[in-house]
């Protein structure tokens, strides 16, 4: 079967179009036929590699897919050929303390399809029966691929781990990205005031467009953390979603409240950098880390989606024959929204 990954960790020039063989559905599992899969940040940083990520060369990328189910293993039931699925991207591989209590991606056997297994870039792949989501008829394949990893992801920092109230005001900083996008519509759904940071007039108008109440251009206004200390009367915000890292973490202790919180669920400036720890406890601040979710996280946030609640953003459709160059654009960082791959 055709895929998209790469040959050799390192730059674009590794990737290419793979010719692999095509899975077959174990116990428990089920072959699904993808009609589309969306990029993520994480594709390249697993392109890139780091210590102690080992994988199997030629690796498939891709986290995100919806499609059809075409095969189902011994054992599987609740799901027939011929469904409409959307996938959950986490596998869970083993049973623990953490699975037990249902924090899957606690697990040191959690997984990421497109970072320790083969990806949803193929025409087919092979997943757990239980990490598939009914799709209705009326909902776009695309719409479910783009939303999966970062609706997830979005919505567990949010909820569960920041425990986000109505009312509160949430600071959103790097509108464009897929998984800041997301929180952006959580955060208004839930009912609290939405402020958010970009980086040109374009992207502040997306953002203004997903539900944002006040978007600031950082390129033009460096001194971000002072506006919003103004529009919020000197207060802060409740909760900074600062998946940026080493650039902006220092001004998010500045922009965030007093007894505040503080999710990071990435770093795309890097991972290392200086605290001034008076912040935190002056402010009593709360730093908190978040990955991904568990299945009942992903069943509610995708059926959010499937209602129209929320809508994921999606910069452009291309043919899977075109996925090394989609991966080209998903690092040239130009995009609003997520880039997805149709069959």
């Amino acid at each position: 079967m055709k895929a998209i990954g790469f040959l050799a960790h390192g730059d674009m020039s590794h990737m290419a179009v793979l010719a692999v063989p095509q899975p077959e559905p174990g116990p428990g599992e089920a072959l699904v036929k993808l009609q589309a899969s969306a990029f993520n940040r994480l594709d390249i940083w697993v392109r890139a590699g780091w210590p102690g990520l080992k994988l199997a060369l030629p690796h498939i990328s891709g986290s995100d897919g919806a499609g059809d189910i075409a095969a189902v293993g011994s054992g599987v039931s609740g799901v027939n050929v011929g469904d409409r699925v959307a996938i959950d991207p986490g596998i869970s591989t083993i049973a623990d303390e953490f699975t037990a209590r249902g924090e899957h991606s606690l697990s040191p056997g959690y997984y990421i399809l497109g970072e320790h297994l083969p990806g949803t870039h193929a025409e087919y792949i092979v997943v757990p029966a239980a990490n598939l989501v009914p799709l209705p008829k009326d909902a776009p394949y695309a719409d479910a691929a783009a939303a999966g990893l970062v609706y997830l992801t979005a919505w567990r920092m949010l909820v569960h781990r920041a425990q986000l109230r109505a009312g509160e005001s949430v600071l959103v900083l790097g509108a464009g990205g897929g998984v800041n996008s997301a929180a952006i519509q959580i955060a208004k759904l839930a009912g609290c005031t939405v402020y958010a940071t970009t980086s040109s007039a374009e992207k502040m108008a997306h953002a203004e467009a997903l539900g944002a109440d006040v978007v600031l251009n950082y390129n033009t206004d460096p001194q971000w953390p002072k506006a919003i200390y103004r529009q919020t009367g000197k207060r802060g915000v409740d909760v900074v979603v600062d998946n940026v890292g080493a650039a902006t973490l220092a001004h998010s202790l500045r922009a965030v409240a007093r007894g505040g919180r503080i999710v990071i669920v990435g770093n795309t400036s890097g991972p290392k950098t200086g605290l001034d720890i008076r912040f935190l406890f002056a402010k009593q601040i709360s730093l908190v880390g978040s990955t991904m979710g568990n299945h009942d996280d992903y069943r509610t946030v995708m059926n959010l989606v499937f209602a129209g609640k929320l809508k994921p953003v999606i910069h452009t459709i291309m043919p899977l024959a075109d996925g090394v160059a989609a991966m080209a654009l998903l690092e040239q960082g130009s995009q609003f929204g997520k880039i997805v791959l149709g069959r």
